[in-house]
This record gives structure tokens, C-alpha cells and sequence, in this order.
């Protein structure tokens, strides 16, 4: 969890405190009023437990200041702008999760980005993007309209044609043997992904399991327009658009580059994965 979002969790702990405590109120007291265990006031004051607007209401309520909630909320938002847990967001389903990266992909003109595990979601095809979102789905009992969500991503690759666009993936050599869907449909996808390498405007860079690199493989992430990283872990995503925090990801970005093959040279170790399959 990055610092800066555990200062503004905690910031809004120290807020709901100083609500509480000019109501008179004692933690127990509101955790009573609220039907909750003190322990979850305590978690929530101290920036332990993130809020849920839900939780917000009942704070408000439960100190008798119901006018505050759309104050609360607005701390809220704030704080989620930054962090973007995973099970909040699919929650609502995987298309308006994908449509907000779709959006930032329609604003951004140089998209560098970073891959470890499998094919970026800009070169997926509907098969394999259909077996990745599946399992996310899974992994955090998300709502399954994982159809919604496929056609969303693929609606995104619209961008690949637009001449004025430029994507500058790196991908590490292990996500093209990473058994994520059936065999039939990871064939699919390299045979995709050596097609795509052909257009003007990707620049893909494999980083061969034997490079030598200055960082090892870490959370994926994309850089739109030196303006905003989007970066993934298994339980959220984090949206930084300080300065530092993006010239500290183009800098490993640029570093991870330097140890990449393009080209040819890239489309040869597509090919060699796309062999293995069909000799198994």
C-alpha cells in the first residue's frame, strides 16, 4: 500500500474521530448506535480499516450529524482515486472497470507499459482476454459479466490503428508460456501478438528469460503520457499522477528496456513459444 494512501486513510480516520468526540460520543458508544464491534471504530479512527460509503452513512447518522456524510464521501472518493481495490471495483462488474482504462487509453498518445505474466490486455484476443477476466472474476467473487468486459477490451484496441498513437509495451519472455487458457487458445494469441508486432505504431520489446537486466520483474504497469500510472497488483490498482512517482516508474521502464529484443528479433521468440505449443 503506497504512503501516500495510507496518510490520506489515516487523515480521514483523524476526521471521523474529531466527529465522534464533538458529539460527546465514546467509541463504544457509536459502535453501539451503529450496531458494529468497537473494534471497527477503533480500525476505522486509527486508518486501519478503509471505509465503505455505506459505513460513512451510518457514522453521520450514528453522531447525529447526518449533513456530514457528503463531506465524508468526498474524503472518501479522494482517497479511492489513488487506490483501487480490486473487489470494490468488480464489485460493479468488469465492464465499468474497463471502461474507465478505456477512457484514459482515448486520452493518452504514448502508452508505455510492462507485462510479466501475460499479454497486455491491448494484444489480447477475445478467447484469452475471456480466460483472464474469468479468472479475476473468480479469484474475487466479482460479478460475471465477463462478456461485457471482453468486448469493452476489444473496443480499446481500436487505438492500435490510429495513426497517431504509439504503444510501447515490454514483455517479459515467461508470459508467453504461461498456461492461463487452453493450448489452442494461447496459439491464438502469439499468433496475434507476431501480427500485431508488424504495425507502426506498437513498439514491442520481449525481454528474454536470459537477459541481463539491473531490476527484476515486478507489478505490471502502464505510463500514459508522462501524466498518469496505472499500476497492478493482485488486490488493487494504483492510479499516481505525482511527479516523482512517474519519473520513478519511467525510470525503471527505461531500465527494463534497455534488456529487451525488438523486431525480428522479438517475433523470433514468439514464433519459438508458438513451436512448443504445436509440439506438445
Amino acid at each position: 500500500m503506497s504512503t501516500d494512501y495510507q496518510q490520506a486513510r489515516v487523515l480521514l480516520g483523524a476526521r471521523l474521530r474529531e466527529l465522534r468526540t464533538e458529539a460527546g460520543l465514546t467509541v463504544r458508544g457509536l459502535a453501539a448506535t451503529c450496531g458494529w464491534a468497537p473494534s471497527k471504530v477503533s480500525k476505522l479512527e486509527n486508518g486501519k480499516q478503509t471505509a465503505a460509503v455505506a459505513d460513512l452513512d451510518a457514522w453521520a447518522i450514528g453522531i447525529g450529524r447526518p449533513e456530514t456524510a457528503t463531506e465524508l464521501k468526498g474524503r472518501l472518493a479522494g482517497l479511492e482515486s489513488t487506490y483501487r481495490s480490486w473487489r470494490r471495483q468488480l464489485a460493479g462488474g468488469h465492464r465499468a472497470v474497463q471502461d474507465a482504462l478505456g477512457a484514459q487509453h482515448e486520452r493518452t498518445t504514448v502508452l508505455r507499459g510492462i507485462s510479466a505474466s501475460v499479454v497486455p490486455g491491448i494484444f489480447q484476443t477475445p478467447e484469452y482476454a475471456r480466460a483472464v477476466l474469468s479468472g479475476y472474476a473468480e479469484l474475487h467473487g466479482a460479478v460475471r459479466d465477463v462478456e461485457d468486459g471482453v468486448a469493452s477490451r476489444m473496443r480499446r484496441q481500436e487505438g492500435l490503428y490510429a495513426r497517431e498513437k504509439r504503444y510501447k509495451v515490454l514483455l517479459w519472455e515467461s508470459a508467453l508460456h504461461v498456461r492461463i487458457c487452453r493450448p489452442m487458445v494461447l496459439a491464438e494469441q502469439l499468433d496475434r501478438l507476431m501480427s500485431v508486432n508488424g504495425l507502426s505504431t506498437v513498439e514491442l520489446g520481449v525481454i528474454p528469460l536470459g537477459a541481463d537486466v539491473r531490476l527484476a520483474a515486478g507489478d505490471d504497469f502502464w505510463i500514459h503520457d508522462d501524466r498518469l500510472v496505472i499500476a497492478e497488483s493482485w488486490h488493487a490498482e494504483m492510479w499516481l499522477d505525482s511527479p516523482e512517482d512517474i519519473a520513478l516508474y519511467r525510470k525503471v521502464w527505461d531500465a527494463l528496456a534497455s534488456g529487451a529484443v525488438t523486431g525480428r528479433d522479438a517475433h523470433r521468440i514468439i514464433a519459438r513459444a508458438r513451436a512448443a505449443l504445436t509440439a506438445v
